[in-house]
């Protein structure tokens, strides 16, 4: 497949047993239960892979990003950042393992030419990330519809129409990538 066609990831990330560390993986997963994309979109929830998510820079030349970041707003804003603006702040918080992870994806994706040509994050302002096991506070809830309505305005921006899903979804790909399965279908 060539460069004619352009791939997008849209990718949540997060540590869900970690409150309002969760939201971005809560927000793809929501994504994906309203919303049918077309072929070329590929919807991720990344959980805490890492560098693992190399793999799926390399096959994406678009990516939109949900997360928490410690921005220093109130709990539940929401902020979107764009392009060469995202690593400063995947960089910001040193809140979880998972984010200077996401940090360095991005670095080696940008070594190995693979750098996504549009990037964008949507991060929500966390509330609580200390509760273990507990779920999102109310502010992190309360900002998934918006996250979502801007995920759908940006993926609009780069040409992409969603359409509401009249179906159920598929789960989607869990933290526990199945490497193997996901190469199969890829390969």
């Amino acid at each position: 497949m060539g460069q004619a066609t352009s791939r997008t990831l849209v990718l949540g990330i997060g540590n869900i047993l970690w409150a309002d560390e969760g939201f971005g993986v809560r927000a793809v997963e929501e994504f994906h239960r309203r919303y049918r994309v077309p072929d070329d979109v590929t919807i991720l929830d990344g959980g805490t892979q890492g560098l693992y998510l190399v793999n799926f820079l390399q096959e994406h030349d678009r990516l939109l990003v949900f997360d928490a970041i410690d921005y220093g707003l109130e709990p539940g804003t929401l902020k979107i950042v764009r392009d060469d603006e995202v690593p400063k702040f995947t960089g910001a918080k040193k809140m979880s393992l998972h984010q200077t992870g996401f940090q360095e994806v991005l670095s080696a994706a940008d070594l190995l030419g693979a750098y996504p040509r549009e990037l964008a994050l949507i991060g929500c302002q966390p509330l609580d990330l200390e509760d273990w096991g507990g779920p999102l506070t109310g502010p992190a809830r309360d900002a998934l519809e918006p996250a979502l309505a801007a995920a759908v305005a940006l993926l609009a921006e780069w040409g992409i129409a969603v359409e509401s899903r009249a179906d159920a979804a598929e789960p989607l790909l869990a933290n526990d990538i199945d490497f193997a399965a996901y190469e199969r279908r890829v390969g």
